[in-house]
């Protein structure tokens, strides 16, 4: 199926694109850390197949002081060198509202991490557009907090589109929301940055609620995490997950932000479609999402539809239990 999905979006867009766009290759991974964007580095951080080049980091869920000290503590656990750059502490428009109902004051539902070091120099919008200026293979961007860096990025050199490999993002929702009924939190804290990126020209996965919703955290899955083994990092991870807080309607905590490497790592564990990606930025339905499916419309995204979740919690274990 994956197979056909790509060929059917390459169609719309003109352009090829590679089902799962670069799962072997440099990749810039932008987040707000959060609790699910640190599952997310650490699987990202543990696989071998995605290079990470740079996390550049976004104010999103807890304001950009807290967010890059997460970040840095979360890249430090694991000993990697990868450099850590801060980015922009408001949207496009206005300011971003936090989310410490969900993500704990510090923004790591009280796991406390050793500190990290210092942000590595440059600003994250300028660090984006030089390494994609320098790289001499394109470069896949994953998105897994408000789209602010990699719009300012784009938007200053809109010609940079084209050395994209892609872009993942966990943002959006065909039905509903997490902020409000209709919009998603990454999606609403910056629509208009979004819009910058859906307009960009270049090939863009999209990983909405409806499909994160899929990757339960339940008690069954967190003990099997638990006994993967591992080390201070995956004991970390479960800690994380066992402090966040229960969903009011789903029978367990929706992990979204890992779908978006996992994607990468794992395209087998999904199902996709070719879809007419829109965002809503005006006050009355801000962050909302139109995605309509690619019969008989232009496709700008492919969008995740299912996610095969118990083997995706399987895998999330091992590669998180190899790191230190």
């Amino acid at each position: 199926m994956t197979a056909s999905v790509s060929l059917s979006v390459s169609e719309s867009l003109g352009a090829p694109i590679d089902a799962r766009i670069s799962a072997v290759g440099p990749v810039i991974i932008d987040c707000d850390p959060g609790t699910d964007d640190a599952i997310a580095l650490w699987l990202a951080l543990a696989s071998p197949e995605i290079m990470v080049r740079a996390i550049t980091v976004v104010g999103g869920n807890v304001g950009l002081s807290r967010t890059l000290a997460n970040a840095l503590a979360v890249v430090a656990l694991t000993g990697a060198s990868v450099p850590v750059h801060a980015g922009a502490e408001k949207p496009l428009r206005g300011a971003f509202t936090a989310a410490p109902r969900v993500h704990g004051e510090d923004g790591l539902a009280g796991v406390h991490l050793p500190p990290g070091g210092a942000a590595a120099a440059g600003q994250a919008e300028a660090v984006i557009r030089a390494m994609l200026r320098a790289s001499p293979e394109k470069l896949t961007v994953v998105g897994i907090g408000p789209a602010t860096n990699l719009a300012l990025a784009l938007r200053a050199a809109p010609d940079l589109a084209a050395k994209l490999a892609g872009i993942v993002l966990m943002s959006g929702a065909r039905n509903g929301g997490n902020v409000s009924n209709m919009a998603e939190f990454n999606a609403w804290s910056d629509p208009e940055a979004l819009d910058i990126l859906l307009r960009a020209g270049c090939p863009i996965t999209l990983a909405p609620l409806d499909l994160t919703h899929q990757a339960l955290v339940t008690p069954a899955r967190l003990s099997r995490l638990r006994a993967a083994g591992g080390g201070k990092v995956l004991a970390a991870a479960c800690d994380i997950l066992a402090a966040l807080p229960p969903h009011p309607m789903l029978p367990g905590r929706p992990l979204h932000d890992p779908c978006a490497i996992g994607w990468l790592l794992r395209p087998d564990l999904f199902t996709a479609f070719p879809a007419r990606v829109s965002v809503v930025c005006d006050a009355h339905a801000r962050g909302k999402t139109e995605i309509v499916p690619a019969a008989g419309v232009a496709a700008n995204a492919l969008v995740l539809e299912t996610l095969a979740a118990d083997q995706f919690f399987a895998f999330l274990g091992e590669r998180i239990s190899r790191l230190p």
